[in-house]
């Protein structure tokens, strides 16, 4: 087993290079945030990655008898929330949720 100094150590490098990844990108391109490009990647990607999301969630799912429930209410429970809130992290956490009890709970499939 390794000492704890040298897990803190580890610990702490990978932390500093965790940080820098997030940053540096920050820190080296501010002079070219308002290209046309960013811009429109900035707009248009996020919508984007949440269809593929989506469609990522429908991939192993059996589209015959109520297997697909779980998920369309999961999803229908997400869209609700998030155009009555508009708070991604609360539809996010609702829909993971009311996902969670149905499947685990067996209430409707799985």
């Amino acid at each position: 087993m390794e000492s704890i100094s040298h897990l803190l150590i580890v610990i702490a490098v990978l932390s500093g290079v965790t940080f820098l990844t997030r940053a540096l990108p920050f820190m080296l391109l501010y002079k070219v945030a308002e290209h046309p490009t960013l811009v429109y990647l900035g707009r248009y990607l996020p919508p984007v990655l949440m269809v593929l999301l989506v469609l990522y969630t429908f991939k192993d799912v059996d589209f015959s008898g109520a297997g697909l429930a779980p998920e369309l209410l999961g999803i229908s429970l997400v869209t609700v929330l998030h155009l009555c809130f508009r708070q991604p992290l609360l539809s996010i956490v609702g829909g993971t949720a009311l996902y969670m009890v149905l499947l685990q709970g067996g209430l409707l499939g799985g």
